[in-house]
């Protein structure tokens, strides 16, 4: 029995591994030499608490080599100095940056959607990129972003930031992001299927036509979805649109948490929220975890401790975690992660494992997901 089981594991992640090299193919490089200067754009940031961040992104995107574009900056009640940089910054862009105070959150609304509601009802552009104050943009990102759009005829395109890890923690788990969308989702259905469960975005740059934007309804569409980027996703493929997605990784940078305690509270926010708040969907997640990924560990140590080398206790696992190192491998390469972390991919599962744990636990138990100063629970 345990060597069918052994089987079964083995075969699940082969599986999983040709999603993967699928999806190498279908998540193209952003298109290099994409042009098309003459659609005016509205870049749309929502800013809490940005100080370390929000000059960075900024002036990485006045340096654009668009023609055609407008920066709006929601300061969504900051308690820094994000405010004193934001106007120093609109004195700086001769008029090319526009800044403005958020209203405050009404019931029902998750703090991002409502800033960018505010800024999509602002925004004059005929397209509207939202971006988030983490992030840096390189001087064509804009104008092969728009070329894109324009050449796949899409209502809607997102990508895959570089991730930049600066700390342990973040090495060991920001890059599980990109490992989980890789494995399970068949990415060449996000555009060519209309079933809304075949869905990506990342909210660190989603570029819309504002036609589709306000036929889904914009923001109020995904009021109170913590991981709002999938849902917009959904609502523009509901209303029968196109999304495409690309590599981004040599056109946007993103750093999403800069320690343990960021990485953490950023996680267990946004995993049991991306499931819709699925408890089925998430215990069947940290099922997997233990099954694939945890597991043939155990079984490997086991052997080399009892010096069993058999083929259920040994070598089929092996065979497992080298499957599994390799997969991770190939998806390291693809989005420039640290080559050195992928040996330690067990730990990264195991710290997942205790998060999807922490992220049921605060919704269904404790206060709700915590997040700059604010308490989510939409379940």
């Amino acid at each position: 029995m345990l060597f069918f089981y052994q089987i079964l594991v083995l075969l699940s992640l082969l599986f999983f591994l040709g999603i993967v090299l699928r999806n190498l193919i279908d998540l193209p490089a952003m298109p290099l030499h994409a042009s098309d200067n003459g659609r005016f754009v509205s870049v749309l940031i929502p800013a809490r608490n940005e100080a370390l961040n929000i000059e960075r992104c900024v002036r990485s995107l006045l340096q654009q080599d668009y023609a055609a574009f407008e920066i709006l900056v929601l300061d969504d009640g900051s308690t820094d100095t994000t405010p004193e940089l934001l106007h120093t910054l609109a004195h700086e862009s001769g008029g090319r940056l526009r800044i403005f105070a958020g209203e405050s959150l009404p019931d029902g609304w998750h703090g991002k959607t409502w800033a960018c509601h505010q800024l999509g009802q602002q925004a004059k552009g005929e397209l509207l990129l939202f971006t988030d104050a983490d992030t840096k943009h390189e001087p064509d990102s804009l104008r092969r972003a728009v070329g894109a759009l324009k050449a796949s005829d899409a209502d809607m395109l997102s990508m895959t930031p570089y991730q930049e890890l600066g700390s342990f923690w973040e090495k060991l788990v920001v890059p599980m992001v990109y490992f989980i969308l890789m494995c399970y989702l068949p990415l060449r259905l996000v555009r060519t299927s209309k079933n809304p469960a075949f869905s990506f975005a990342n909210g660190q740059f989603i570029l819309f036509r504002k036609a589709m934007y306000e036929r889904i309804n914009g923001h109020v569409a995904v009021k109170n979805n913590i991981v709002e980027d999938v849902w917009l996703c959904m609502a523009v493929k509901k209303a029968g649109g196109t999304v495409v997605a690309f590599n981004g990784t040599d056109t946007v940078s993103c750093r999403m948490y800069r320690n343990f305690r960021e990485v953490w509270d950023g996680f267990s926010k946004n995993l049991f929220a991306g499931l819709g708040y699925n408890s089925i969907a998430l215990f069947a997640m940290i099922a997997m975890t233990l099954l694939f990924y945890i597991a043939p560990y155990a079984f490997f140590f086991h052997a080399l401790f009892a010096v069993k080398f058999s083929i259920s206790y040994f070598w089929l696992p092996l065979a497992q975690i080298v499957v599994v190192l390799f997969t991770r491998l190939l998806i390291a390469f693809a989005f420039r992660q640290p080559l050195q972390v992928v040996l330690l991919h067990l730990f990264s599962e195991i710290v997942l494992f205790a998060i999807a744990c922490n992220s049921f636990y605060s919704i269904k138990f404790g206060k709700g997901s915590q997040w700059k100063g604010r308490s989510y629970n939409f379940s």
